[in-house]
């Protein structure tokens, strides 16, 4: 069925407006530049978009346009345009999350809190129909809402930019204790998606073998220099991983003409690492049944 739009248009008195009780941020207080930027565009050329409100018992309710409310406010206007329409908590809340995605104004993780919001603690649909409604992906919400189970310190990095939802994501699945080290190496190497996953897998490997071990030797503490040797084979591992990141930084943002000696240089680092970690390997096992003499 075609919508049809029943809202009017008319100047409401500002002290009659009130924020949603349902906002999908909880940082429309935060200041930032374009505030100002926002305040002198109205004051010169007036509201070119009036604000969506709904109508309550007593008085309105922002649906959409907070920002242009607060401006408004700021030069001390008595009313403002709005455009009123009725509509359900349900609604406005679906109203004002696709204006927010729209204009780009929500980071990663607010909108995975949105997310929550819809689905979880409001419970008015699943995933599916959450998506459906803002025009996204079900996997873009759903990878949204996993970054809500990333510790706050990797959630800020996401939210300024220094971390991409990609590879946070990809360390949702990784022990807490291990992420500073792994989050520190992964932005100052920038190292690809595709190794993070090189990386947890052998971290898994290891971990296996550590529970094996253990088992083996009936739940008795590793040798010491076993235990080194496993940290020196991660290393070689996580160092082999990295000049694969590098391989592809270099055919990526080098012309082919210019590539192929540094290509060949660092293909013959990865030969040595990987002569490297065949030696830790023959080590390791050596320790292994040493141990087990014992």
């Amino acid at each position: 069925m075609e919508f049809v739009d029943t809202s009017i248009v008319e100047q409401i008195e500002m002290k009659m407006i009130r924020p949603s009780s349902f906002a999908v941020r909880d940082k429309f207080q935060r200041y930032s530049e374009d505030d100002d930027t926002l305040i002198i565009s109205i004051r010169e050329h007036g509201l070119l978009q009036p604000i969506i409100i709904r109508p309550l018992t007593h008085g309105f309710e922002i649906v959409a346009g907070h920002r242009r409310y607060q401006a408004c406010r700021s030069l001390r206007w008595r009313f403002i345009p709005c455009k009123i329409r009725e509509m359900s908590e349900k609604q406005a809340f679906e109203v004002q999350l696709t204006e927010n995605i729209q204009r780009k104004t929500m980071d990663p993780v607010e909108e995975a809190e949105a997310f929550r919001k819809y689905v979880i603690d409001y419970g008015w649909g699943g995933v599916s129909d959450l998506a459906k409604k803002i025009g996204k992906s079900e996997e873009y919400v759903s990878h949204r809402i996993q970054l809500l189970r990333l510790p706050e310190e990797i959630k800020n990095k996401v939210s300024t930019k220094i971390l991409n939802v990609s590879k946070a994501i990809e360390l949702s699945s990784i022990p807490i204790e291990k992420h500073p080290d792994i989050v520190e190496e992964i932005i100052r190497d920038k190292i690809s998606v595709r190794n993070i996953r090189e990386i947890k897998r052998v971290m898994k490997e290891n971990l296996h073998e550590d529970i094996i071990n253990i088992q083996n030797q009936n739940n008795t503490y590793i040798s010491k220099s076993l235990k080194i040797t496993k940290k020196a084979s991660l290393s070689l591992k996580v160092s082999l991983a990295r000049i694969d990141n590098l391989i592809e930084e270099a055919e990526v943002s080098i012309e082919p003409e210019q590539r192929t000696e540094l290509i060949n240089f660092l293909m013959e680092i990865r030969l040595k690492i990987h002569g490297l970690i065949d030696e830790t390997i023959r080590f390791k096992n050596y320790s292994k049944k040493t141990i087990k003499v014992k």
